[in-house]
């Protein structure tokens, strides 16, 4: 079997991959703590909202189930939707689409996965942001492409620097791959940073592919900021957006790619020959979460009063820590030391805290030493937030974290 494996994927190397696998000894860890021990795993490692879509949306699409059956694909989506979203990209992100510039997508992990197909030839390079989400990058390797990684670091407000790329990357360049508000750092990009992104792309002639996932979960309205906003956007690329994080829409798999129309052709004919379009009543569904705002602003407050409990608790656990402006993770550096006992990884780090307090995070290596905070737990109210994050103090106040610096 090994060797049936194809070449683009690794070949007969392919289950010898730990990349493949990136999380997968954590995940076991987890698994293992989770079934011989009495005591409760706090959770900080899941990625995904576990709060319920609003009862209006879960009402839509009962009523479309009843109504539609089972039967109903609808290749590149129905219209409704697409003017949806084109009201919601005007409405929430001042962002005027025409009707040739959206189509819809069985979740921003499908489009991320079919725009390499689109464009990618092999040889090509993908410039994509480390750390980050890496499903575009894989299979832009798979096809053959180079990826190259642009460092996101503190001190640059984790945004890449595009000065530290040679002119022979930035000729040979594809896709240039970006995601704010940024997973796992949090962070929020700026509308001139969007302007210098634009500027390369037009003067080397590649494609923006912008990942909006955290878009909705932006806490300030001021900060809302689409990278379609931005003068010259269209021109040279496209915006994905997804309801499965603002809008608690994970297993329904529904989202939305925006931009430039030829992108959005090239996108919606490979798409056609790859799936048969999401079900026409979660397109509905997702069509009454679009409109609906006050659920949106309530999921922002949420997060918003989360993140700020948990900094408060983190530091005074000596944690270097900050309240990012957008999304559900806080991006924690990793201490050097515990007591007198040095820390060598985040992966390390992370084992530590489930192994020893059943405490679930998120190692990050890339890029220095961090680790992921997901602040998606079951609760309600801001009683619940306090109760579950005091057992994280709890859990750890016995212990002394140090840094070097």
């Amino acid at each position: 079997m090994n060797n049936l494996v194809s070449n683009r994927l690794g070949g007969k190397n392919f289950f010898d991959n730990p990349a493949i696998y990136r999380f997968s000894k954590l995940i076991a860890l987890k698994n293992e703590i989770i079934k011989n021990s009495d005591k409760e795993l706090l959770n900080f490692g899941i990625g995904e909202p576990l709060d319920k879509p609003s009862k209006e949306v879960l009402s839509s699409f009962g009523r479309h189930v009843f109504e539609d059956g089972s039967n109903y694909y609808t290749d590149n989506g129905i219209e409704e939707f697409n003017e949806a979203a084109r009201f919601y990209m005007n409405r929430v992100y001042d962002v005027e689409i025409n009707n040739d510039e959206v189509i819809h997508c069985i979740g921003a992990k499908e489009a991320l996965t079919i725009l390499p197909l689109c464009f990618v030839n092999e040889g090509d390079i993908v410039l994509s942001c480390s750390p980050g989400y890496v499903v575009l990058e894989n299979m832009s390797k798979w096809l053959g492409g180079k990826v190259i990684h642009l460092k996101l670091k503190e001190e640059n407000n984790y945004l890449p620097n595009f000065n530290d790329l040679e002119e022979e990357i930035l000729l040979n360049t594809k896709i240039l791959y970006l995601n704010y508000p940024n997973n796992p750092t949090g962070a929020i990009a700026s509308k001139e940073f969007y302007e210098e992104c634009i500027n390369y792309a037009k003067k080397y002639n590649f494609i923006i592919v912008s990942d909006a996932a955290y878009l909705p979960l932006t806490y300030e309205k001021e900060n809302k900021l689409s990278f379609l906003n931005v003068k010259g956007a269209k021109d040279v690329g496209v915006e994905v957006h997804t309801l499965s994080k603002g809008f608690n829409m994970t297993g329904f798999r529904i989202g939305f790619v925006v931009g430039n129309k030829n992108i959005i052709k090239v996108f919606s004919t490979v798409k056609e020959n790859m799936d048969s379009g999401q079900y026409k009543p979660i397109q509905y569904a997702a069509i009454t979460a679009l409109n609906d705002e006050l659920n949106l602003n309530k999921m922002n407050e949420k997060y918003k009063r989360r993140q700020s409990l948990l900094y408060r608790i983190l530091n005074k656990l000596n944690f270097k820590t900050n309240i990012p402006k957008a999304g559900f993770y806080q991006y924690v550096k990793v201490p050097d030391f515990i007591g007198d006992f040095k820390i060598e990884s985040a992966e390390d780090f992370a084992k530590f805290l489930l192994e020893k307090e059943q405490i679930f995070v998120i190692p990050y290596d890339n890029e220095g030493k961090y680790i992921r905070f997901s602040l998606t737990f079951i609760g309600e109210s801001f009683k619940d937030d306090i109760n579950y994050l005091e057992k994280l103090y709890l859990r750890l106040k016995k212990y002394v974290f140090r840094y070097l610096d």
